[in-house]
């Protein structure tokens, strides 16, 4: 066991509250996004709003695996850029904390969270895309009781049509109901009613329409006119659409686990191009979390500050380089998933690349004396920074004047 100073055990604290701060508005502001989405997309399928929260529920793995990485990075980057401010970095070096020394609370962290990942992307994730897409197949076939809308003609089977103008209590109670169902030999039955409900029968293909204060019209061939009635209550057998089954799991990639990648991946059996995605999808989810114990370098790196400075550059471009680095890996993920690239190298050596940059950064900042890896970045900033302060006092004089 990995003994603790003080020392560890502040900066573990330093580092808490941004990470979870980052990682819970992250993963709020994605659900957010995509709740408003899935209300809009319920609601036109005509589905009970409770389906909402479980494909938010669904989607959350997802998130996680996107935010817990930006979390870390953020979490680190934060915490350090706070003890620099405050010289307190300058103080554990003067004390012989070596910068290497003072990143084992922050690796700690990315082992963690890094374990979880795996087990989020490699496992989790894949059953969740799978339920979230089952639901959406039930939405759309109408398996959650989506299939009547209001104020709409809606076809059950090929030869009932039924509209109604108000639902209650969530479907259960009907009001301004119009039905009218045809038989092949040409027989029709017309009904309209005040209210209605539907019930079971002891047939799980057909259910009642308990119809109440109406009337009904019913005309065929062989009838010189067509019989009319009114009635208190009338009930009316309905028999239920055939609903197709949903797919098996795996039928797409990103719903296999990682095992089940790279079963397939390596099955002679499978087309080519099933295998080359399989491959690109297991080295893209490895590589996102193996990249994540390269945070804490590129944290500290851009956490310092140059002296008698304060700004904020490292964070903006924290946000961007991981960013970007996650865009070039999906890309990196189709071209080996098209076959233009074996996906091993199309993956891995991006992540040379990018680890080659990381630990250049982080050599710079630990080992030059002076060094700062975007201080040229920092010197524009500033410089730009003095400019458009000068420009806005000038206009501001000239306003004044």
């Amino acid at each position: 066991m990995i003994f603790l100073t003080a020392t560890d055990r502040y900066i573990a604290k330093r580092i808490a509250f941004p990470l979870l701060a980052t990682l819970l508005v992250a993963a709020m502001l994605l659900v957010l996004e995509k709740m408003l989405r899935l209300f809009d997309f319920v609601a036109s399928e005509g589905g009970p709003v409770s389906v909402v929260w479980k494909m938010l529920v669904n989607l959350l793995p997802e998130y996680l695996s996107l935010g817990i990485p930006i979390g870390l990075l953020l979490g680190i980057l934060l915490a350090f850029r706070g003890l620099a401010l405050t010289n307190e970095v300058d103080i554990f070096r003067a004390v012989g904390l070596s910068y290497t020394r003072l990143l084992r609370v922050p690796m700690l962290y990315a082992v963690g969270l890094a374990a979880l990942n795996l087990a989020i992307v490699g496992y989790a994730q894949p059953l969740a895309r799978y339920a979230y897409e089952g639901l959406q197949f039930e939405l759309r076939s109408g398996a959650l009781g989506a299939s009547i809308k209001v104020g709409e003609f809606t076809k059950l089977g090929k030869r009932v049509t039924l509209r109604i103008e108000e639902s209650h209590d969530e479907g259960r109670n009907l009001s301004g109901i119009f039905l009218r169902a045809e038989t092949a030999d040409g027989t029709s039955l017309s009904a309209t009613a005040q209210r209605g409900q539907f019930l079971a029968s002891a047939d799980p293909d057909t259910i009642i329409l308990r119809l109440t204060n109406g009337s009904l019209v019913h005309d065929s061939p062989k009838f010189s006119t067509p019989r009319t009635l009114s009635f208190t209550q009338h009930d009316i057998p309905i028999d239920l659409p055939k609903i197709e089954s949903f797919r098996g799991r795996g039928n797409a990639n990103r719903e296999l686990t990682l095992p089940e990648l790279v079963r397939v991946g390596h099955d002679s059996s499978q087309p080519l191009a099933t295998r080359l995605e399989s491959r690109s999808n297991f080295h893209f989810r490895v590589v996102e979390v193996v990249t994540m114990f390269l945070l804490p370098f590129l944290a500290l790196a851009l956490a310092i500050p140059p002296k008698r400075s304060t700004s904020s550059l490292g964070i903006f471009l924290s946000i961007v380089i991981i960013v970007t680095y996650h865009k070039v890996n999906e890309y990196a993920e189709s071209l080996g998933a098209q076959g233009g690239v074996d996906p091993l190298i199309a993956l891995w050596v991006p992540f040379a690349l990018f680890a080659g940059l990381v630990f250049w950064m982080y050599r710079t900042i630990a080992v030059v004396p002076g060094g700062q890896p975007i201080g040229a970045l920092e010197r524009v900033f500033a410089k730009a920074g003095v400019r458009l302060r000068k420009l806005v006092r000038m206009r501001r004089g000239g306003q004044a004047a």
